[in-house]
């Protein structure tokens, strides 16, 4: 038998015949993914007639639907976050001159089913009077012919309607930035985002304009975040 060499591992036997147990293996870490995280997608860009480039894009954008205030059924409420920038970059040339614009930040809400600008719960109801004529028996005494008497009835009506119109999407502006330069930015942080009248599912995403302006000319680029249901 050959002896083990020098510094090898030790044989996992134990002394007296017993193997020793297997070396654990690391176990990854299973935290989940935080669920209000926002993917961003990715940055528009466009190129105005003038050769300027406009980008705009976000990042670190977060989402947490909140309960309403109201408590209402008909309420939405999220928390939101995210980092939005824009970026302007000049054609050859033209490297010297200063832009000046507008970025423009908010969210879209998408309502399945609009209460809002409707008449929402409507009471109905009715109260006539209705003659008519009934049998009384060929018997019966009175001064009326063969028995045939006059009724009146008083039916009432009643009812309930709901108002309901389809469903609309919500601009929320959330800030909206003049600025001069070349990368303008706008960081919102724990924002509430709230609208009403709103039955069914519900549809969200931010939203960034970047604009450049000049005496005579606006070039727009617009940015549209991740569309998430909640």
């Amino acid at each position: 038998m050959t002896a083990a060499p020098a510094g090898a591992d030790p044989d996992p036997a134990a002394a007296d015949g017993v193997l020793a147990a297997p070396v654990a293996e690391p176990v990854a870490n299973s935290t989940p993914a935080d669920p209000a995280v926002v993917e961003s997608a990715p940055p528009a860009t466009s190129t105005a007639p003038d050769g300027w480039v406009l980008i705009v894009g976000a990042k670190d954008e977060t989402l947490r639907n909140i309960s309403p205030l109201t408590t209402a059924l008909s309420s939405r409420d999220y928390e939101v976050s995210g980092v939005f920038n824009g970026y302007l970059k000049a054609p050859e040339g033209a490297e010297a001159e200063v832009p000046h614009g507008v970025l423009e930040v908010g969210y879209q809400i998408g309502c399945g089913i609009d209460m809002s600008t409707s008449n929402g719960v409507t009471m109905t109801g009715s109260v006539g009077v209705t003659p008519s004529l009934g049998l009384l028996g060929i018997d019966a005494d009175g001064p009326l012919l063969d028995g045939i008497a006059p009724v009146l009835s008083t039916p009432v009506l009643g009812g309930a309607s709901v108002a309901l119109k389809p469903g609309v999407i919500n601009m929320v502006p959330v800030s909206k930035k003049e600025f001069t330069g070349t990368d303008p930015w706008i960081s919102v942080s724990g924002f509430h985002v709230k609208i009403d009248g709103c039955v069914g599912e519900s549809f969200i995403r931010s939203y960034a304009v970047i604009t450049r302006s000049t005496p005579l000319s606006d070039s727009i680029q617009a940015y549209y975040g991740t569309t998430r249901k909640v």
